[in-house]
C-alpha cells in the first residue's frame, strides 16, 4: 500500500516542499493519536483544500483523508522505524542537560536531525497541530478517568410547585373533601434537563386518563413525582403506583392480594383476638359489644365477598386455581408484577397510577384488563403506548409535549383527530397573521419618510406592537427506522421444526410433535398465555435450545437477529451507546457507530450518555441498533414494542413490512400485530395452532372463554 507521502504526491503533484514537509510531519507525528478519518480531516483537511485551489470538492478531500488514515492504521510501526537517524557523533545527554533542564526539551529535536538536514516545517503551525493533538489526548484521558473513577451516579428527578395559600388553608382546616386532583403551575426536572415547565394537571374523580408522549419526555418521572407526593395532593386521597414487583416470601398469592386491604385485615385480626380471649375465659365483658361493631363493619365493606373478588382478579390476570395457592417466592419477576397489579386493582385506591401495565401481560390478560377497568369507579392515570388499550379504557388523553401537558376529551382516536385539527387551525392563524404583518410592514416601509403619512405610519406601528405573537406549529420529527437488507435471496426451506418434542422436566412437556416452518416472506405473530412456551419456541428456532426429539432445519445462509423482551439485561448500563457498539463490533469508526444509532433515534448527546440514564424506549432503540449492526436476513423478535412510543411502533411496523427477509415475533400489541403479521400462531396445549381468521377470530375465542369462565 502507498505511504502517506506517496498519496500526497500523487494527489497534489504541485505541492510546495515546505507544505509537504509540514503535512507529512503532522501525519507521522500524530499517526498513533488519530482515532478516525474525521480527525485527519480536522488536522489537515482545510490545508489540503487550500493547496488544491478548489480543484477537489469536499467529498474528494474526505476520501483522501480516509486513505491517509487507513495507511497510518496499517503502518503504525513505520513512524518508530523512521525515527531512527544516524547522528554525527555520540551525544552525552547528561552533559547537555546539566544546568539547562528547562531547555533540553527544545534542544533534542534539533539534535535528532540527519546530517545536513534542516527543518522545513513552519514551527508555529506545528505548535498549533501539536496543541490540538495534546488537547484531544487530554480530553480522552479525562473521559477514561471518569469512566473508571467509581460507580455510576445517575441524575435524580425533582419537582417544584408554586404555593397556593387557599389550598394550604383548606388542607390544614380539613375542609377539603373533594377527590379531584388539581396540580397547578409546577415544574419537573431530571438532573439539569427540564421535563415540564409551568404545567397544570387536572384529574376529575372517576375519569380515566391516558398519558401519552414521545420516549424520554418524562411520563414515568411524572408518575413517580405524584406517587412520592413531591407534587402537592390532598392528604385524604389515597394513591397507589404499580411500580415494583411483590416481594417473594411464604405468603400464598391469593392471601397476598387480600392483605393489601388493610381495613379488612385489621378487623379480622381484632375479631380473632377477641374470640380467642373469650374462649380462654379471659373476657372483661366488653368484648361482645366490640365484636358486634366489628361484624357490622365487616358486613358494610362486604368482607365475605373479598376472597371471591380477589380470585376473579387473579384469574383474569392469568393465575389459575393452583397458582393462586402457590407462595409468592415461587413466581418469576414478571408474575410478581402481575401480583402487584392484582393487589392495586383489589385495593381500589382513589388515584391509581399505572405505567405500561400491558407490558407484563399476554393478549388474553390485556383483553380482560380492558373490560375490568371500564367499570372502574375512581380515578386512573395510565401511561401506555398501546392504542387499542387506550381506546378501550381512557375517557381522556393527556398529551405531554414541549414541556407542557394538554388535555383532550375522548379516547385516543378522538385525541388524534382533535390534535390534527387544532394544529391545522394554529398553523392557519399563524400564516394569516404573518401575511397581515407583512401587509402592514409594506405600508410602513413605503411611507416611513413621507411627512403627510407620518400619523398613519405611527398608527400602523402601534397596531403591530399590539398584535399577539403567534408561534408556528412545532411539529414533532418523524420517526424513521430501516432494517438493512442488502443480502441475496435464497430458496426454502429456510427455517423449520419437524416433529419436535421439548421439555425442561420429563413430567411436563412444553411441546409434543411440533411442526412449524417459515421462509423469507414470512410475517408471523406468536400469541398465547404466559408460560405456554412462546419464548421457548423462539429459542428452539434460533438453535439456542436443542429439541428432545425431532429435527430443526435451518438454511446454511440463514443469519438470525434476535430481540429479547429482557433486552435491558443484555446491555452494559454503565457505558454509552457508542461504546456499547464499539465493544460488540470493534474496528469501525465512531462516526459509523453514531450513524447506526442515529438510524434508530439515538443521536447527539443521547449517544454518549450512560445507557442507564436513558428511558425504557431509548434503551430498546439501542438494542435495535445493536441487533441490526450485523445485517441479519431473518428476525426473531420477543415483545419488540415494550416501552416504545406510538410513533416508534408505527415506524417499526413500516420497517418490518419493507424488510426483504423473514420475521417471527411475539407481541401483545393488537394494532402492531394487525399492521405487520400475515399469520397468527397460537401456543397452547403443548402445540402450535395456526388461526385462519387472524386476530379477530382469536379475540372472539378469548371473549367466549371469559364469558364461560365468569371472569367478566
Amino acid at each position: 500500500m502507498a505511504s502517506c507521502a506517496d498519496i500526497l504526491r500523487s494527489e497534489f503533484p504541485d505541492l510546495d516542499g515546505e507544505v509537504f514537509a509540514y503535512l507529512t510531519g503532522i501525519l507521522h507525528d500524530g499517526g498513533a493519536e488519530f482515532e478516525s478519518a474525521e480527525e485527519v480531516v480536522e488536522a489537515v483537511g482545510e490545508l489540503l483544500r487550500e493547496v488544491s485551489r478548489d480543484a477537489k470538492d469536499e467529498g474528494a478531500i474526505r476520501d483522501i483523508c480516509q486513505r491517509l488514515f487507513d495507511t497510518l492504521q496499517l503502518d503504525e510501526g513505520r513512524a518508530q522505524r523512521c525515527s531512527q537517524v544516524l547522528l554525527d557523533a555520540p551525544i552525552q545527554l547528561s552533559q547537555i542537560t546539566d544546568g539547562c533542564a528547562d531547555t533540553s526539551a527544545d534542544l533534542l529535536p534539533g539534535l535528532l536531525l540527519k546530517r545536513g538536514q534542516t527543518s522545513m516545517v513552519n514551527a508555529k503551525k506545528l505548535e498549533k497541530a501539536e496543541a490540538r493533538l495534546k488537547a484531544k489526548q487530554d480530553k480522552r484521558m479525562e473521559r477514561d478517568s471518569l469512566k473508571t473513577s467509581g460507580p455510576l451516579v445517575l441524575e435524580e428527578a425533582s419537582a417544584s410547585q408554586a404555593a397556593s395559600k387557599k389550598e394550604t388553608r383548606m388542607e390544614s382546616s380539613g375542609k377539603n373533601k373533594s377527590y379531584d386532583v388539581r396540580i397547578e403551575n409546577f415544574d419537573v426536572s431530571f438532573g439539569e434537563r427540564v421535563l415540564l415547565a409551568g404545567a397544570d394537571l387536572n384529574l376529575a374523580f372517576g375519569r380515566r386518563y391516558g398519558l401519552v408522549g414521545r420516549n424520554g419526555l418524562g411520563k414515568t418521572t411524572l408518575l413517580k413525582m405524584i406517587a412520592s407526593h413531591s407534587l402537592r395532593i390532598p392528604s385524604h386521597i389515597s394513591i397507589l403506583h404499580v411500580e415494583q414487583e411483590v416481594a417473594g416470601d411464604e405468603t400464598p398469592a391469593l392471601q397476598s392480594v387480600l392483605e393489601c386491604d388493610t381495613t379488612r385485615e385489621s378487623l379480622l385480626r381484632e375479631e380473632r383476638d377477641l374470640t380467642a380471649k373469650i374462649n380462654a375465659g379471659r373476657g372483661e365483658g366488653t368484648e361482645g359489644a366490640r365484636l358486634s361493631e366489628i361484624y357490622a363493619k365487616l358486613e358494610e365493606i362486604e368482607a365475605d365477598k373479598a376472597p371471591a373478588r380477589a380470585s376473579v382478579i387473579l384469574a383474569g390476570l392469568g393465575f389459575n386455581a393452583k397458582m393462586q395457592r402457590q407462595t409468592t417466592k415461587e413466581f418469576s419477576g414478571g408474575w410478581r408484577m402481575r401480583l402487584a397489579l392484582a393487589r392495586a386493582l383489589f385495593a381500589r385506591p382513589d388515584l391509581l397510577l399505572l405505567d405500561e401495565p400491558t407490558n407484563m401481560l399476554d393478549v388474553r390478560a390485556i383483553l380482560w384488563l380492558e373490560t375490568y377497568l371500564q367499570t372502574w369507579q375512581s380515578t386512573i392515570l395510565v401511561v401506555s403506548h398501546d392504542r387499542n388499550f387506550l381506546n378501550a379504557v381512557a375517557t381522556d388523553i393527556i398529551h405531554l409535549h414541549s414541556q407542557r401537558l394538554d388535555t383532550y376529551r375522548g379516547d385516543f382516536e378522538n385525541f388524534m383527530k382533535i390534535k390534527e385539527e387544532r394544529l391545522k387551525n394554529q398553523q392557519r392563524e399563524y400564516e394569516a397573521q404573518q401575511q397581515y404583518r407583512e401587509h402592514i410592514q409594506v405600508f410602513i416601509d413605503r411611507f416611513r419618510y413621507n411627512a403627510n403619512r407620518a400619523s398613519q405610519v405611527q398608527s400602523k406601528l402601534k397596531l403591530l406592537e399590539k398584535l399577539p405573537e403567534l408561534k408556528p406549529v412545532d411539529k414533532e420529527s418523524e420517526v424513521i427506522m430501516k432494517f438493512p437488507d442488502g443480502f441475496e435471496k435464497f430458496s426454502p426451506p429456510i427455517l423449520q421444526l419437524d416433529e419436535v418434542d421439548f421439555y425442561y422436566d420429563p413430567s411436563h412437556y412444553i411441546f409434543r410433535s411440533l411442526f412449524v416452518s417459515a421462509d423469507l416472506e414470512s410475517r408471523i405473530c406468536v400469541v398465547g398465555e404466559n408460560g405456554a412456551g412462546k419464548s421457548t419456541m423462539l429459542k428452539i428456532l434460533m438453535g439456542d435450545l436443542a429439541p428432545v426429539r425431532g429435527i430443526r432445519h435451518a438454511h446454511r445462509n440463514l443469519k438470525i437477529g434476535y430481540f429479547s423482551q429482557h433486552h435491558v439485561d443484555q446491555l452494559d448500563l454503565n457505558i454509552s451507546a457508542v461504546e456499547l457498539l464499539a465493544r460488540r463490533f470493534p474496528g469501525k469508526t465512531e462516526e459509523e457507530y453514531r450513524h447506526q444509532l442515529g438510524s434508530y433515534g439515538i443521536s447527539g448527546e443521547l449517544a454518549v450518555r450512560p445507557v442507564a440514564s436513558l428511558s425504557g424506549g431509548q434503551k430498546s432503540r439501542v438494542a435495535f441498533a445493536q441487533m441490526t449492526m450485523s445485517c441479519p436476513n431473518f428476525y426473531i423478535l420477543d415483545e419488540p414494542t415494550n416501552h416504545l412510543d406510538m410513533e416508534t411502533i408505527e415506524a417499526l411496523a413500516k420497517a418490518l413490512n419493507k424488510f426483504r427477509g423473514g420475521v417471527i415475533l411475539v407481541s401483545h400489541d393488537e394494532r402492531f400485530i394487525r399492521l405487520v403479521c400475515q399469520e397468527l400462531w397460537v401456543c397452547e396445549n403443548a402445540t402450535v395452532t395456526r388461526i385462519e381468521g387472524g386476530f379477530d377470530q382469536y379475540r372472539d375465542i378469548l371473549q367466549e372463554q371469559f364469558r364461560k369462565e365468569g371472569f367478566l
